[in-house]
């Protein structure tokens, strides 16, 4: 917990709440603990937390945008695969404790559980110090390097739109290589503009190795000026 939080940046007074934010149902299940000291309550908690933060700084940054576009932008930002991308700058997964059959089956790496602990985190946040505290915890990680994490996000239709669109050029993705046991795959996929080599990711499914793909594509893309 300590190494967590020198992650998060932040020191909790109660350290339980950190802890609880990082058990999974299996955990509890499995160690014959009380379900309520697994992540989901304040995952939900920490939900709201992150809508209301979220909301507010749209709001303040984009100050002409209607509210369609201020919702369509925000569920883009706080979005599972976008909350799990977040989480990979704590490295989240390797700190999550989880029942032996939900490590077994590749939980540490799913989207769905990173994602969710990330909430849970913020809330565990909010309720040990308080809303500034947390804004600080989602600015830092969520909030921050929006134009890289914002290409992210919209990798697949972004690289569509502008390789179909701007340089009017036929793509398409190939999966490269699936390895692992059927329950933990991994995908390993190509994506190609013509017959020319774009980018290439790996994912526990095709869509994340697709994204991955796309996101190495539009970096490349990015640094030729094409974007």
């Amino acid at each position: 917990m300590e190494m967590l939080e020198e992650r998060i940046g932040y020191r909790f007074q109660n350290q339980a709440l950190l802890k609880q934010a990082v058990t999974h149902s299996s955990y509890t299940n499995e160690m014959k603990i009380r379900k309520t000291k697994n992540y989901e309550r304040l995952e939900f908690l920490g939900d709201a937390v992150l809508e209301l933060v979220s909301s507010e700084f749209l709001f303040r940054e984009h100050r002409t945008m209607p509210e369609g576009e201020l919702t369509k932008l925000r569920a883009s930002m706080v979005c599972e695969p976008a909350l799990a991308f977040c989480a990979g700058d704590l490295e989240l997964g390797n700190f999550i404790l989880l029942g032996r059959g939900e490590e077994g089956t590749g939980g540490r790496r799913r989207d769905s559980i990173v994602s969710d602990v990330m909430e849970a985190v913020i809330g565990a946040i909010y309720l040990d110090g308080g809303m500034e505290p947390a804004r600080e915890f989602i600015n830092r990680f969520v909030l921050s390097d929006l134009e890289d994490k914002q290409l992210f996000y919209d990798s697949k239709s972004t690289l569509q739109e502008l390789i179909q669109g701007k340089l009017k050029k036929s793509f398409h993705y190939e999966l490269q290589k699936e390895s692992g046991p059927e329950h933990d795959k991994l995908f390993s996929v190509a994506v190609y503009m013509e017959d020319r080599l774009l980018g290439t990711g790996e994912g526990r499914t095709k869509k994340s190795a697709e994204q991955q793909a796309a996101y190495q594509a539009l970096l490349l893309l990015r640094g030729k000026g094409c974007i």
